[in-house]
């Protein structure tokens, strides 16, 4: 009996010595106090304005994902710059908007767009675009070829404009919402 009890100590002590042997002392970072002021309401203006919030489980460089279109500003600019253009297919989560052949009255000649998402952030490289010309002849021979020209550019840039401008008014309505809260 006590050396039944003798082992059970050991191994209970054992089983601690491994589970305070695996925990890691927690780091904290030296701040000064003259950096941040002792009122709460003014230590989350000064956060805000500096674009930090809360973040959970360590996840330091990002902010939350979001699964929602209307949140995304390159994505609500994308469909608003070609919003005269009937879709084939609008797909979110995948990242693409592909649509149909477009004639806007000329039966001969039409056009199709795609776009590609590769990133949210709003930059040049954050697009990618094609643009595809069916010309029909006489006898409904149609050749399709890609252009890769101005109407390539100019869609990217008047995307990326108004992405540019819903970012902008994003922030400012988010910034306006969160110190009204504060004050």
């Amino acid at each position: 009996m006590i050396k039944h009890n003798f082992i059970k100590a050991i191994l209970s002590f054992s089983l601690i010595l491994v589970f305070l042997s695996s925990c890691e002392a927690v780091k904290y970072k030296k701040v000064s106090a003259k950096d941040y002021p002792p009122e709460p309401e003014k230590r989350v203006r000064k956060n805000l304005e500096e674009g930090r919030g809360f973040r959970l489980m360590g996840d330091d460089d990002k902010g939350g994902v979001f699964d929602f279109a209307s949140s995304n500003p390159l994505w609500r600019a994308s469909l608003d710059t070609i919003n005269f253009l009937p879709l084939i297919s609008a797909n979110y989560s995948g990242g693409i908007i592909i649509s149909d052949w477009y004639s806007g009255g000329n039966e001969n000649e039409s056009i199709k767009i795609t776009i590609r998402f590769l990133t949210n952030e709003i930059r040049a490289d954050a697009l990618e675009i094609k643009v595809f010309s069916k010309k029909c002849g006489i006898q409904s021979n149609c050749k399709i070829i890609e252009n890769e020209g101005k109407i390539v550019k100019d869609l990217k840039k008047n995307i990326l404009k108004k992405a540019a401008i819903y970012e902008k008014e994003l922030t400012s309505k988010n910034k306006k919402k969160y110190l009204g809260k504060i004050k």
